[in-house]
């Protein structure tokens, strides 16, 4: 005859760990561009509403699986298309060019800069829950 609380008491603890391996999984899968691109990315603020990020990369230059919050990206230089990878293996491919200002809500993904040359953008990630 088992202890009910006993019982109860694995339950708990193994509801615990699940959400506790859950929790690191999301993690490990989500990770901050400044740490799996350090070359390519550099924070040039940070504060309680927004962090912004200076971002170069030239044609070719593969960056790893990384995570936004919702952001806003301002191209400075550069043109061509940047393939984005998401973590499901769906790809797609964003147009860009000198000058433009591109939405973009909260996104796990690696990206391709598929253009000619080098490019500059700053990206400027929101904070707060904003969406």
């Amino acid at each position: 005859m088992r202890c009910p609380q006993a019982t109860t008491s694995v339950l708990v603890a193994a509801s615990a760990l699940i959400v506790l391996l859950t929790g690191t999984a999301a993690t490990a899968a989500a990770q901050d561009p400044v740490k799996v691109a350090p070359k390519n990315f550099k924070v040039l603020l940070e504060n309680d509403h927004v962090r912004v990020l200076d971002f170069h990369t030239t044609s070719g230059a593969k960056i790893p699986m990384h995570s936004h919050p919702a952001y806003i990206s301002y191209n400075i230089s550069g043109s061509g298309k940047t393939k984005f990878t998401t973590a499901d293996g769906k790809t797609k491919e964003q147009a860009a060019a000198a000058g433009q200002a591109i939405w973009h809500d909260a996104e796990t993904h690696a990206s391709e800069y598929e253009g000619t040359g080098s490019a500059h953008v700053v990206l400027v990630e929101l904070k707060g829950g904003a969406k």
